[in-house]
């Protein structure tokens, strides 16, 4: 096998890492200095040279790095064709271990001799992987079987393996910051040993079977999340030899194969997608390598997938279960509040504070796969999106962070580790096929199953659970609950927050419903949501105030009140023109968003750039939603006339006699980052 001692296989290691990664480096530098043309010829020699030197390697080294390598084999959507082209050869098999160890394996593991248990046993191996190889045989009863063996000794190999990706891994983070893939290794390093005892796998095999139906045939075919594929029937199994049913199959990267056969390969990638989809979001239950040897497809109509090799799976809990189908479905939605949502249920902290960033990310991730020779210039074209729409994000940030470089991640979930390993196979799996995948059309049914808002909005409208239990304070608000149930029950609201009160009494605090179509948690009185033009209320409430206080009348022309208003034709405008939306000024605040969306957030600012706006039609003449001037006219009106701050008339007027206390801000609220602000504007 080549494996040498532990210390020689260590020094093959780092050798040929730091080899590759030198490589690189010099051509980065000599990269800067010759034309396009010796450029990408530089560039392509590079890829070849060092993808020979891996695959050489990987060959030499067998154990963990064939897993690794059949990995990066799958993503001819970001990796070079050199590479995809030399390591695609180790999704075929590699040398075989010789008959006499088989045989020893198999009556040790199994407590018989070879031939009580088999009548037949094909010497030369279907195939032979990392771990273990696969010979075609058949029992005494006559039933066709594989039998697959562990390779004697893979066990110490593979620990050891870990140990050195792990120190790989910590060297190219130390190295290039950007490149920190220790939340990867951590969980291979969970995972990978769970592989060596194929108890286990037999265990996940049928588990796998019983949750897809594939036995029973149960499930409506006419149905969004029906699956349609094989899974081999496990016979026997030992912790390093396991028989399952034989299963005639054309391997997937077998083109000219399936070619021959007819199979539609769109329909079969959706297929493979849909079984995954299931596995994730129904089950939470999921094979964890889904890369292309671990697949066959039936040779007989409707040539369905046949899945393979349950060694590396997971198992999440429900509570991530329904983190992950929430950000998949605040992805399609572009909902960034669930999608916030999600990343916080699922334990995952970013450094992002543009939600934006957050959401092109995961739109990444669930991005149309595309064919392997379309695949690298629609990354190209993909990154410069998202470099062009994040631009003016990035330099605003500059103005108000003290550094724009940081690690994006906080903190990464293991779970997450795999299900996006998961993703990257799959988006591989139609690379290597040639094929378009709409990943959020396929998966969406599953992961809508899995949250059920619809049921649970039923459910909780069907009782008392609907509305949430809190004192009442009045007869008014118990006919309010009985018209929200109501609601409720024909699906007319979501969610819904009612407060009200008199003279300076609470005579209403209801709150029903759940927090959003994709998260079936209550509405609570505490609830936090994104509103839009709650200000316009507050602060036309505080007009309407001071006219009670006679402070000045509807009729008064507001530049009486505010002399720095008295230009560009706004001579005219009456402080009813203002309330019922006609001063002409709906567009006033615009060019200050395009200019610098922070000025929102600067108070004194905004009001002089209100006062000397130019007006689109004359006041009084034509009524406009004024959606992004109004609170500025209403708030540079009230401080002009009262000749105290907004914030000490809210006071006045609004919180002190409400007892609301540190619920209302003008500007930025304490502990309030900019950044954060800005994503709300944004």
């Amino acid at each position: 096998m080549g494996q040498g001692s532990n210390f020689r296989r260590r020094l093959k290691v780092f050798t040929v890492a730091l080899t590759i990664y030198l490589d690189y480096k010099t051509i980065q530098k000599k990269d800067k200095w010759i034309t396009v043309d010796k450029r990408n010829d530089l560039w392509e020699k590079a890829h070849e040279r060092n993808a020979n030197r891996l695959l050489s390697a990987i060959i030499e080294l067998e154990g963990l790095w064939v897993k690794l390598g059949q990995y990066l084999s799958t993503r001819a959507d970001v990796l070079p064709d050199a590479y995809i082209q030399l390591l695609k050869q180790l999704q075929d098999s590699l040398p075989p271990r010789p008959l006499s160890e088989v045989y020893q394996t198999i009556e040790k593991e199994l407590g018989k001799p070879k031939s009580e248990i088999f009548t037949d046993f094909d010497e030369t191996p279907l195939a032979t992987a990392s771990i273990a190889q696969v010979h075609r045989s058949r029992l005494k009863d006559g039933r066709d079987v594989v039998v697959k063996v562990q390779h004697k000794g893979i066990k110490d190999v593979i620990l050891q393996d870990l140990k050195n990706a792990r120190t790989i891994v910590e060297w190219i983070a130390w190295a290039e910051p950007q490149f920190d893939f220790s939340p990867v290794i951590d969980e291979w390093c969970n995972e990978a040993p769970r592989e060596l005892d194929f108890n286990i796998e037999a265990e996940n095999t049928r588990k796998v079977a019983r949750n897809l139906n594939y036995r029973s045939r149960q499930s409506d075919s006419s149905t969004a999340n029906y699956v349609d594929v094989l899974i081999p029937e496990v016979i026997q199994s030992a912790e390093k030899v396991l028989v399952l049913e034989y299963m005639d199959g054309v391997r997937l990267n077998d083109k000219a194969a399936l070619e021959a056969l007819g199979v539609d390969k769109q329909g079969l990638v959706e297929s493979i997608t849909r079984a995954y989809a299931h596995q994730i979001y129904i089950d939470g239950f999921f094979n964890g390598d889904p890369h292309p040897g671990n697949f066959l497809v039936s040779k007989e109509p409707p040539f369905r997938p046949v899945l393979l090799d349950f060694g590396l799976t997971k198992s999440i809990s429900s509570n991530m279960k329904q983190a992950l189908a929430k950000m998949f479905l605040a992805s399609a939605e572009k909902d960034y509040a669930a999608l916030l949502s999600a990343f916080t249920e699922m334990g995952l902290r970013l450094r992002l504070d543009v939600p934006e960033e957050s959401m092109s990310a995961i739109n990444m991730l669930f991005r149309q796969s595309t064919p392997a020779k379309e695949s690298l210039e629609n990354m190209k074209t993909l990154n410069k999106e998202r470099e062009s729409n994040m631009k003016s994000v990035k330099e605003k940030m500059q103005k108000y962070e003290k550094s724009a470089h940081r690690n994006p991640v906080d903190a990464f979930p293991s779970d997450a580790v795999i299900f996006m390993r998961v993703l990257n196979l799959l988006r591989g799996l139609s690379s290597l096929l040639d094929v378009h995948i709409v990943y959020l059309d396929i998966m969406r049914p599953f992961a809508e199953s899995t949250l059920m808002a619809g049921n649970v909005r039923n459910e909780l409208a069907e009782n008392s659970g609907w509305i949430f239990d809190s004192p009442v304070h009045s007869q008014v608000e118990t006919k309010l609950r009985h018209l929200l149930l109501e609601l409720g029950r024909q699906q007319y609201i979501t969610g819904i927050q009612v407060c009200a009160y008199k003279d300076g009494k609470v005579i209403i605090d209801t709150a029903a419903g759940i927090l959003g179509k994709y998260d079936p948690r209550p509405v609570q009185p505490d609830s936090l949501f994104s509103v839009f033009s709650a200000t316009k209320g507050v602060t036309a409430g505080l007009v309407h105030w001071m006219v009670d206080k006679g402070k000045f009348s509807l009729a008064d022309i507001v530049a009486n009140l505010w002399p720095d208003f008295a230009v560009n034709g706004k001579e005219t405008c009456k402080v009813s023109h203002v309330l019922n939306h006609t001063a002409g000024l709906h567009n006033a605040m615009l060019d200050v968003i395009k200019e610098d969306p922070y000025l929102m957030c600067n108070w004194e600012e905004s009001l002089k750039r209100v006062a000397t706006a130019k007006p689109e039609s004359a006041p009084g003449s034509e009524q406009k939603y004024h959606s992004l001037s109004f609170g500025w006219l209403c708030g540079g009106l009230i401080e002009q006339a009262s000749g105290k701050k907004f914030q000490e008339i809210l006071e006045e007027a609004f919180i002190r006699p409400l007892d609301i206390n540190g619920e209302l801000y003008i500007g930025i609220p304490p502990g309030t980052q900019l950044s954060f602000l800005f994503s709300i504007l944004w």
